[in-house]
């Protein structure tokens, strides 16, 4: 946000112009006369506010969206007051801290698949000014908005091609790369290691992240993850035996480090791998306790669960019905939130099965 050291009528009279308030209202909000908000504006710099006026005017200011801003600092600018810029034509101060505070309303706009809302967050920063001008504070947040936009790119289903997830991906982790930040670039490869499992290169996938399951710039759940993902991957080319082992050591490690949702997640995928290996007691046992878990609330998260009951329901002749409906619903909420690449796997599941003349042929 935007920040003054010391407010002078000039300054007040910028807050007020931005917030669009008339002197009467202006002064009600912040519990002053309206006669000290005229004397502020009437002597513009030569008088400044007493130090509980300060706070309350830094408290106004810090209540201005982004428009308000700008309207803020443009008013100053008519002034001859403006923030200083930096020499290179990059972001003000106040401008890395909105664009901050933007990048956590983003993180938690995608948590529940509002794509729209964080796209529009992350893209009026991403384009905002060309990276060439940004010092390692600018180049740090375009690196961290770049690698959310790849999240929402690759929940999307958009994983291949130049405006996708791998794309994004690659484009962050070679400005995280430039600023020395291994952290980042291990998530990163962690994350491009996603895209290439989603997009069906399993063997690719599968030693990626073998490799990063004990890669010590990642944090233990992370690596946790990447185990448990071989697994995913082995059991994609049909490996289920040797996939169930690593999922039972990764539910293992998330239950020891309190992971509920990894945790839920992991018996899922576990239940997937019996059910390729024609367990179904004991898939749907699995599917029961990943259920029955309740760590992850957003859409995303009860679409895959939903999917894989689904799956597990249509493996069983006596519960086809009950498997289709299951896959409806969570095609429903997926097609609600875009969420094109969960309608894809939907799809093949069904493909899986035939209805016709009230038989049900399995492939």
């Amino acid at each position: 946000m935007a920040s003054v050291v010391e407010w002078t009528g000039v300054e007040a009279r910028a807050l007020r112009v931005a917030s669009r308030r008339s002197v009467r209202v202006f002064a009600a909000e912040l519990g002053v006369a309206v006669r000290t908000v005229t004397n502020w504006e009437r002597l513009g710099a030569g008088t400044r506010p007493r130090p509980d006026t300060q706070a309350i005017l830094d408290t106004a200011l810090s209540r201005l969206d982004l428009a308000g801003v700008l309207r803020f600092e443009a008013a100053l600018a008519q002034r001859g007051r403006a923030l200083a810029a930096p020499a290179s034509g990059g972001p003000r101060l106040w401008e890395y801290e909105t664009w901050s505070d933007d990048i956590e309303r983003a993180v938690a706009a995608a948590s529940q698949q509002d794509f729209m809302a964080a796209s529009n967050l992350l893209e009026r920063w991403r384009t905002r000014w060309p990276v060439k001008e940004l010092d390692d504070r600018g180049l740090y947040l375009f690196a961290r908005t770049t690698a959310l936009a790849g999240d929402l790119q690759r929940d999307r289903g958009v994983l291949l091609g130049p405006w996708s997830a791998s794309r994004s991906y690659a484009d962050a982790r070679s400005v995280f790369g430039q600023l020395g930040i291994p952290r980042r670039i291990a998530q990163l490869d962690l994350s491009l290691a996603v895209v290439a499992e989603m997009s069906g290169d399993l063997h690719c996938a599968a030693s990626r992240y073998e490799k990063l399951s004990c890669d010590g710039r990642l944090s233990g759940r992370d690596q946790l993850r990447a185990h448990l993902w071989v697994g995913t991957a082995l059991d994609k080319q049909g490996l289920h035996s040797a996939a169930m082992p690593l999922m039972a050591s990764a539910i293992r490690g998330f239950e020891a480090a309190d992971e509920q949702e990894d945790w839920a997640t992991a018996h899922q995928k576990l239940a997937l791998a019996h059910r390729g290996a024609g367990e179904l007691g004991e898939a749907t046992r699995l599917i029961s306790v990943a259920q029955s878990a309740g760590g992850g609330t957003s859409p995303l998260h009860q679409v895959r669960l939903a999917t894989a009951h689904g799956h597990v329901l249509l493996s069983d002749r006596a519960t086809v019905d009950e498997g289709l409906a299951v896959l409806d619903r969570a095609a429903a909420t997926a097609a609600t939130y875009g969420m094109s690449h969960q309608l894809r796997s939907i799809e093949s599941i069904r493909k899986g099965v035939e209805l016709g003349g009230g038989a049900v042929k399995f492939r």
